[in-house]
């Protein structure tokens, strides 16, 4: 018993209800999607608005910002690259260290307001900030040349210019560290004789686990958290993920706050601080800057180090740089000074602003 085909007629009427029906079938997975993502952008409004209107922040009335400073200034590195500089000059006369301070990854040297609040207050020591490369009010590195080497040219180029005699304290969080240790391996002589003491906050001396450098990779793919690596991001139009990076705020700041804080409510007004500075860094700098954390390796660097008093400082909650990486530079240096902050998470200078200072601040003036 044969089959009867359809006619050409009868498929001509069946097409159409099929295409109709496979479109409805996409139209309804479309619009379950965008209800899925309003539901989740709205979620993440009221959860961000229920934290900055949460009473008890101590820093709610802070105005953070730009400092004072004494001196203001454009240093070019070797590359052409300026580098922003600021100075602030001691009150109390004396022949003390100037304390350079080095910022970390997509922040600038607003992260460490309130040890220069602290300092300047004392006025003891001359103090020196500076913007990294691609961060803050310094250019972009006009080589091109991405990586943590480069770095340690710039700071070497920012203390040829701004402290030409005289003994050094290098202070540097998360990035910063790292550059200090790229200084001191390009560098070594100054270690002893220029350089009399070191501070690492926050750091790690090499080769970071890219599973714990940031984000899961699917939430880092949609926004740009405090450290946004996404895997192919360098293909991707800056200025598309800029744009995308505006339209998820509130998960960038709420991003911020899981990773870059380690108590469970930290203030709003760092949280916002900290996403500030890292909304500022371009998507290029981001991206170019991966691969040299991914394969930064200076442990051998650290042996410029010994014989220099050495200070290293970490959140007990760090996720980005885990206690573990402090540990291994103590392993390195066992002479110097180990101090874990409880319960903060990367940003340990802001989060815990005083615990930080009340180590900093006796250190400086032991080795002063």
């Amino acid at each position: 018993m044969s089959s009867a085909k359809p006619s050409a007629k009868s498929s001509a009427k069946a097409d159409p209800r099929r295409r109709a029906k496979q479109v409805g079938i996409v139209g309804a997975a479309i619009g379950l999607a965008a209800a899925g993502l309003a539901t989740a952008f709205a979620v993440e409004r009221v959860l961000v608005r229920k934290s900055l209107n949460a009473p008890g922040d101590p820093y709610v009335e802070e105005e953070f910002g730009d400092q004072s400073f004494d001196r203001e200034l454009t240093v070019t590195a070797a590359d052409g690259t300026d580098l922003h500089v600021e100075i602030v000059e001691p009150k109390v006369p004396g022949a003390k260290p100037t304390v350079v301070f080095v910022h970390g990854f997509a922040l600038d040297m607003g992260t460490f307001y309130f040890q220069r609040q602290a300092l300047t207050e004392l006025g003891e020591n001359r103090l020196v900030f500076y913007d990294q490369p691609g961060h803050g009010r310094s250019s972009r590195l006009q080589s091109g040349d991405y990586d943590i080497a480069a770095l340690g040219k710039s700071l070497a180029a920012v203390l040829d210019e701004t402290v030409p005699d005289g003994h050094i304290i290098l202070v540097g969080h998360s990035m910063g560290g790292m550059t200090i240790m790229a200084f001191a391996e390009q560098y070594p002589e100054w270690f002893g004789e220029r350089v009399t003491g070191v501070v690492l906050m926050s750091t790690s001396a090499g080769l970071i686990d890219k599973s714990k450098l940031g984000v899961p990779s699917l939430v880092a793919r949609v926004s740009a958290p405090f450290f946004p690596i996404w895997g192919g991001a360098a293909r991707i139009g800056g200025g598309a993920i800029d744009k995308a990076r505006v339209a998820v705020g509130d998960l960038a700041w709420l991003l911020t706050r899981r990773y870059g804080f380690g108590d469970a409510r930290p203030s709003p007004t760092l949280v916002t601080f900290v996403e500030q500075m890292n909304s500022k860094t371009s998507v290029e700098t981001l991206t170019r800057y991966l691969h040299t954390l991914y394969t930064h390796n200076r442990f051998p660097a650290l042996s410029a180090l010994r014989g220099v008093p050495v200070l290293v400082l970490v959140g007990t909650k760090d996720y980005l740089t885990p206690v573990a990486h402090s540990e291994e530079i103590l392993r390195r240096l066992p002479e110097a000074t180990l101090v874990k902050i409880d319960n903060s998470g990367h940003v340990v200078m802001l989060e815990k602003a005083a615990e930080v200072n009340a180590a900093l601040i006796p250190f400086l003036e032991k080795i002063s």
